[in-house]
């Protein structure tokens, strides 16, 4: 059995009804061998790991059509739980919505997810990326709708010291988590605050909007200034879309 990198997928990815799953968190070289795993790409954020792999096996090559991608991802420790679920329940409800196995290591944060449909894996690389980011299982199998999408924002890149992250976190969130309740509900998103990362999850067109309305609150822009800009916003994203012309992406 061959084990092949799976292709890039596009962006796809709205607001949840709360489930059981309901749990979200505010805060914040090629070897040699023939058996040899690949590491084709490495991408980091605030420990968490997304390495596509390759696998070649030493067994006579396998029939057309029968080979197993896989993906191999790092996440906090302590999102680990939340992934899993209580008794593996919502580590199986992942693997049977996506049609594929899950394999994790309690102890290193590393979760391995294997499965024969490249796009469909892709889709549950991404799921296990919003777990891993804060958001509540069933915020993150959002995202096995057609448009929906993860996008991820690194605070680090503006903020030179842990007390700069905690001053932009708490500009995010807001007072009572006033301030993310309210782009959520303007932009019709999901928004998780966690580690060094502010994590969206929505529509794209949606998704464009909460990400630049969070990054005004870190360029320093007053909370009303941006309130007022997200009405805006949603006003000129409704008729757009009543009008069916092409969605709107803020400038």
């Amino acid at each position: 059995m061959t084990k092949k990198t799976p292709p890039k997928k596009g962006s796809k990815k709205k607001k949840a009804e709360p489930s059981e799953f309901s749990e979200q968190d505010e805060s914040s070289s090629e070897t040699a061998e023939e058996t040899a795993v690949v590491l084709e790409e490495e991408h980091t954020t605030d420990r968490e790991t997304t390495i596509p792999i390759i696998k070649k096996s030493t067994d006579t090559p396998s029939a057309e059509g029968d080979e197993v991608y896989a993906y191999e991802i790092k996440i906090p420790k302590e999102r680990i739980a939340v992934l899993i679920g209580k008794e593996g329940v919502i580590k199986r409800h992942i693997e049977r919505e996506l049609n594929a196995k899950l394999e994790v290591d309690s102890s290193e944060g590393d979760v391995t997810i294997t499965g024969k449909d490249a796009l469909t894996l892709l889709t549950g690389r991404e799921v296990i990326r919003a777990v891993a980011r804060g958001f509540n299982p069933d915020i993150a199998m959002l995202l096995l709708k057609p448009d929906y999408t993860l996008d991820i924002l690194n605070l680090a890149d503006a903020a030179r010291t842990p007390n700069d992250l905690a001053r932009l976190k708490g500009r995010i969130i807001g007072a009572g988590g006033k301030s993310r309740r309210v782009i959520e509900e303007l932009t019709e998103t999901n928004i998780s605050v966690y580690g060094k990362t502010v994590g969206i999850i929505a529509e794209v067109d949606s998704l464009m909007i909460a990400r630049r309305a969070i990054e005004m609150l870190v360029e320093g822009s007053a909370h009303r200034n941006v309130y007022k800009w997200l009405e805006k916003q949603r006003k000129t994203m409704r008729m757009r879309r009543g009008f069916g012309e092409d969605r709107h992406f803020p400038q």
